[in-house]
Formats: structure tokens, sequence, C-alpha cells
């Protein structure tokens, strides 16, 4: 164990998918179910606890993503400073984003739906790091997050509506 990440059970991971690069594909789905007023319930194909939303202090969806791109790199920093061989003693990332309602409440505007911006800091307190290590955690942050090179890219969005 390093972080707390399994080491034996990553490198082997790692070892297939090197063996195997399809083994590295996935196909994550959920579903959002309404409760009642602005509540959802997420739930999840590959069995996670459901999560609830916009209900009760419960988090809404664009909390979410915000939620969503944090855990990310909590995640890609945890593993990759494992790899390396840094001791993480804390991390946290702290992600804010900026964006307007009108036109998610059907009142117009110029502005998109969406973030207008998010921003995010990594902060990492380590026994050992050296600059060389920390710069690669940099990098990785910068470019191997799949949260956030989804939205750096822009991944492509359908939408299909099926009413009844």
């Amino acid at each position: 164990m390093s972080n707390g990440v399994d080491m034996t059970t990553l490198r082997r991971f790692i070892g297939q998918i090197e063996r195997e690069p399809s083994a590295a594909n996935r196909d994550v789905s959920v579903v959002a179910t309404w409760r009642g007023g602005l509540a959802s319930e997420v739930t999840f194909a590959s069995g996670e606890r459901p999560l609830h939303a916009a209900a009760d202090g419960h988090a809404g969806g664009m909390t979410m993503l915000l939620a969503s791109l944090a855990a990310c790199e909590v995640e890609l920093v945890a593993v990759r400073a494992a790899l390396l061989g840094v001791r993480v003693q804390t991390l946290t990332v702290e992600a804010t984003g900026d964006f307007d309602l009108h036109r998610y409440l059907g009142l117009g505007g110029d502005l998109g739906a969406g973030y207008d911006k998010i921003s995010y800091t990594v902060r990492l307190k380590t026994d050992d790091a050296t600059p060389d290590q920390l710069d690669a955690l940099h990098r990785a942050c910068e470019r191997d997050s799949p949260v956030g090179e989804s939205l750096r890219r822009g991944v492509p969005l359908t939408v299909r509506f099926e009413a009844s």
C-alpha cells in the first residue's frame, strides 16, 4: 500500500492494460430519477450506492460537476504520487466556477447555461517529494485528468428526448 493505494492491484492492472490496451476502456452509465421538487437520485450501473442531488442539503448538478472534477484530481494525484513513490501527508483540491441562471430559467440571455469558467487549486503536502516529482504531478493535473480533459476539450454531447 502506498497512500492507501493497493500497489499490487494497480501494477497488475497497469500490466494488463500494457498487454491488452482495450482493458483501459470504460463505459460509464448513470441514471438520475426525479424525486420531487428539485431532488434527484442518481444510480450507477456499476452498483455504487445511490447519490442524492439537490435535496435535503445535497449538492445540485452544477456543484456535482465541480465535485467530480475535484474528486478526479484527488484520485489522479494519489495514484500518480504512489506510482512515483511520493508519500502524501495531505491532499485537497478546491474547485470554483461561475455560471449565470438566465438560460436555465428560460429567461434568455447572452451567456451560456453552463460554467463560464472553472478553476481549481491542488494543495499537496508530502514527506519527501523532489521538485521533479512535484512537476510530474502538476503536469498530470494539467493533461491527464479524465474529468479535467473532458471539460477542457468539450466532449461532444448528444441529447435524445423521449416523452410519452
